[in-house]
């Protein structure tokens, strides 16, 4: 039942209800039928199974057979390496994931823990949980609302539903019936659990509980919405399936190979000690296909990016937020605060006399009408900012005096030379206010409100310095500026005032009559100045930016065509227009709706999926409890620093500032972190595929595994993370926020990936077989020295052709990445400490590999890297002089 459509009696009857409430027994049956006034989550995954999700990764799998062959051969310390990083990869996604399930307790939390309640005929106070449907709560200011409830009585109640509705001012409440269908926002005799009362009182029955109220209705969507993949993880993990399964059956086929040429060869040979030399070459395989490290690199290099991105106001929560905002197409963002500075300013004002636009920064050239108006709008006025620039009271009210002190009149001298002497607060019924003072020694009765109210209670009106009858023409000019303002939707209030008797001591509503008008002011929540260029620049980089707001359409729709959100046909939709919309209607329209206004926390949701269901990588803001549902649902949710812990905990990014300009900074720098990552994984890919080209070749020519699984693994883990790490340290592509974001089916290998991992893995994998062939001329054992060595430094010199696919590392900058230069130096310390005495044993580095077979190996790895360059300018020239992009790999 829609409670806010019947009139209280009716809603007391329909909870079977009374004013004096219920007894305790009939509260007790109805907690024991409906449940306690508590929010209920579903059950955690237990952390095993998530380890266990994480181990049934097929390169997982693949990683955990080599280990246990090498375990069963002996080799223990290279199978507890591997299984270490299996491990730590595990812990990471784990923590991942729980970070994620804190938006539910932390709705849990808002709930009030005590309420006032009348049970058995008198008050008393009780747990909020133990309330019941039909229970009469009483509200006081300061009190947060137990439970969704109809309200009996309202002494000017005003309730801040923020958390509820997105927006900042609180709302008066009133208990006559509302007959039209109306959201959240405009249910105004109706209060609502999780809301805090500012002022005044009321006595209300509650009308829902838990799962049954609004802020339920809300953890409820939570629950049900997805948490989505970031496309990364979605092509690392299918990339990951695949390559697992490749590298199994290539291990199988390599062991095969050579078991069927021991047992079919005419040598007489130790069949045991060859097939298990036969298991370790597959292993070997697997171990140089792996890049063992990559998770944890990828995690570094999200990290990189979310220090940068916090320096720019915005803090990541999840890793994978940071690659995300980077494939960013659509932002859903909220108006107030967000694209407005949240704050009502004066921008414009209107005198009998013609005046407007252009109010004087100099008081001394004031005329008495716009004298006349600030002295009413500061005296008439309750709010104050303090010393500290701390703004105290109703945002229409400061943005008054802020209007006196911006004109350099400081409100506080005005109040100073006429102090108040009477008043007739401010109520929404007849939508006026007055105070008493003294003007030039006269007492006069200001007075402030509503246009539609004020002009009518005015008989008279001041016209420069003279006070006129208010005629037909001068009505009709305030009319047609009050009607213009509105269409600008601009909150417009008008300003009168009255001459009292100077023995009038008191005064009553009767004395807001026969005003003498003197003029209007209208205001705004003026969008930020930096909106401007973000949203052209948004444009530019092929994002559609849409304005999702509970505030009125008419204003939305003023703010969105002013700061170039809106185009020409585009069209904007309150939620109820939305709601009559099908599912097939709405995906026709979508593209052309650019704001949506008075919406709920259902329509935001939807607004998300229907995007999605289009392909496209969705972002939105939010900061109350109402908007948790639709971040948790969005590829990235941004919740406002000044937000809710609710928004805060279902995000995956907190902007601190509010700002949308910080959204559009942190997209640039995703789009980075995702080029970056993708250099150091086919910077990983590239030095993997040069040692697999050389065991395949080794296989086939019969000759000794080029390497063992401690090297591989040194390489992998040791020698290869730093210069994967520096690699996402890399400054931006140029116009990098020039570009359409990428397509959502794009390969992790698209783009010149996959054709610089096969170009440099060749250029290694040949450089490594020329090393072994050389080395064979001598030993078997020389030959793996040198195929190492090879190797390790051709991988290592390799960070300095994969820092661009387009530019040579001269072109680049050669120092310009003072990370790749560190890291680059680290690995040949790295490599040194292989070949001191002791060591050198270990890694299968024989005595007889001196300084030259190192000189051989050091200027075949140089000579891949000098192939590597020379191949991008050959490529570049012969690409007919078109001007390359720069890439991404």
């Amino acid at each position: 039942m829609e409670f806010y459509k019947v009139s209280a009696e009716e809603a007391l009857a329909e909870v079977n209800s009374s004013e004096q409430g219920l007894s305790s027994s009939e509260a007790q049956q109805r907690l024991e039928a409906d449940g306690y006034n508590e929010l209920k989550g579903k059950e955690r995954t237990p952390t095993w199974k998530l380890f266990v999700e994480n181990v049934r990764d097929p390169m997982v799998i693949v990683l955990l057979i080599a280990s246990i062959v090498q375990i069963v051969l002996g080799h223990v310390v290279e199978a507890g390496i591997i299984i270490f990083v299996l491990i730590l990869n595990a812990i990471i996604s784990v923590v991942q994931t729980r970070k994620a399930e804190s938006s539910i307790e932390a709705l849990r939390q808002m709930s009030a823990p005590e309420a006032k309640v009348i049970r058995d005929g008198h008050k008393q106070s009780l747990p909020a949980r133990e309330l019941a449907r039909g229970d009469i709560i009483l509200l006081d200011a300061g009190d947060y609302v137990p439970a969704d409830a109809r309200l009996l009585e309202s002494g000017s109640l005003k309730v801040d539903e923020g958390m509820l509705t997105g927006e900042s001012e609180a709302v008066e409440k009133h208990i006559r019936t509302i007959d039209s269908e109306s959201p959240i926002g405009d249910r105004k005799n109706m209060v609502f659990s999780g809301a805090l009362v500012v002022y005044g009182r009321g006595t209300a029955v509650i009308t829902g509980i838990g799962q049954q109220t609004e802020i339920g209705k809300i953890a409820g969507l939570i629950e049900s919405a997805e948490s989505k993949q970031t496309p990364l993880q979605r092509k690392l993990e299918s990339f990951s399936k695949k390559l697992g399964v490749f590298i199994l059956l290539l291990c199988i086929l390599i062991f095969g190979v050579e078991a069927a040429r021991i047992w079919l060869g005419n040598e007489t040979v130790d069949t045991t000690a060859a097939i298990l030399d036969a298991l370790m070459f597959a292993v070997a395989v697997a171990v140089a296909a792996i890049p063992e490290a990559l998770s944890s690199i990828v995690t570094i290099v999200l990290s990189v990016g979310t220090n940068k991105m916090a320096k720019q106001h915005a803090i990541i929560r999840r890793l994978p937020a940071v690659e995300s905002l980077g494939s960013t197409s659509v932002i859903c963002t909220d108006k107030t605060g967000t694209l407005t500075e949240n704050k009502m300013t004066v921008v414009d004002y209107f005198l009998p006399d013609g005046s407007r636009d252009d109010f004087p920064d100099d008081p001394e050239q004031w005329s008495v009408g716009e004298r006349r108006l600030v002295h009413i709008a500061v005296l008439c006025n309750d709010s104050h900012i303090d010393e500290e620039g701390k703004e105290m009271g109703d945002p229409t009210e400061v943005a008054l005096i802020a209007f006196s002190n911006a004109k350099n009149k400081h409100y506080g001298e005005i109040r100073d030379s006429f102090p108040r002497e009477a008043e007739l607060p401010f109520d929404s019924d007849r939508k006026l206010m007055s105070t008493v003072h003294i003007l030039e020694g006269q007492k006069t009765l200001l007075t402030k409100g509503g246009p539609d109210v004020l002009i009518g209670r005015c008989t008279m009106v001041l016209v420069g310095e003279e006070v006129v009858p208010l005629d037909d023409e001068i009505r009709e000019r305030l009319v047609a500026a009050n009607e213009d303002f509105s269409e600008r939707a601009l909150r417009v209030l008008a300003y009168g005032y009255k001459e009292l008797e100077h023995d009038h001591s008191e005064i009553g509503l009767d004395d807001e009559h026969d005003l003498i008008l003197v003029g209007l002011t209208a205001m705004i929540d003026p969008p930020r100045e930096a909106v401007y260029g973000s949203i052209e620049q948004s444009r530019r980089a092929g994002i559609r930016t849409i304005m999702i707001t509970g505030d009125h359409k008419t204003t939305a729709q003023a703010i969105g065509r002013e700061i170039g959100l809106m185009d020409q046909d585009d069209i904007a939709l309150t939620g109820q227009e939305l709601d009559k919309l099908s599912d097939q209607e709405l995906d026709n329209k979508l593209e052309h709706i650019s704001v949506y206004a008075r919406v709920s926390p259902e329509n935001k949701i939807r607004i998300v999926r229907a995007w999605q269901k289009k392909g496209q990588i969705t972002a939105m803001t939010g900061d109350g409890v109402n908007d948790a549902p639709a971040l948790k649902q969005a590829d990235i949710g941004v919740a406002m620093g000044s937000g809710t812990d609710v928004a805060k905990d279902s995000a995956a990014m907190i902007l601190t500032d509010d700002n949308f300009v910080s959204i559009v900074n942190a997209v640039s720098v995703g789009r980075t972190v995702f080029d970056n990552i993708k250099k150091s994984i086919a910077y990983l890919f590239a030095g993997n595929l040069g040692a697999i080209i050389a065991i395949i070749f080794a296989l086939i020519m019969d000759w000794v595994n080029p390497f063992t699984a401690i090297q591989l693994l040194f390489i992998n883990l040791a020698n290869d993370s730093l210069p994967a790490i520096s690699l996402g340290m890399e400054k931006e592509e140029p116009g990098v926020m020039d570009r359409k974001p990428r397509d959502i089916d794009e390969g992790i290998f698209a783009g010149g990936t996959m054709r610089a991992v096969i170009t440099r893995g060749l250029i290694i994998g040949i450089a490594v077989i020329v090393s072994q062939y050389i080395g064979l001329q001598h030993s078997p054992e020389l030959s793996v020295a040198m195929a190492f060595t090879t190797l390790i430094l051709a991988r290592t010199l390799q960070t300095f052709a994969a820092r661009s696919n387009v530019q040579t590392a001269i072109g680049a900058g050669l120092f310009s990445n003072k990370y790749v230069i560190g890291s680059v130096l680290l690995c040949f310390v790295l490599y040194g400490m292989t070949l001191l005495p002791g060591v050198r044993t270990f890694f299968a580095i024989p005595d007889s590999f001196g300084v030259q077979q190192w000189l051989i190996a050091t200027a075949l790895a140089v000579g891949a890297l000098i192939v590597m360059e020379l191949e991008k300018i050959i490529r570049r020239a012969t690409s007919g002089g078109r001007k390359a992009q720069p890439h991404t790999a």
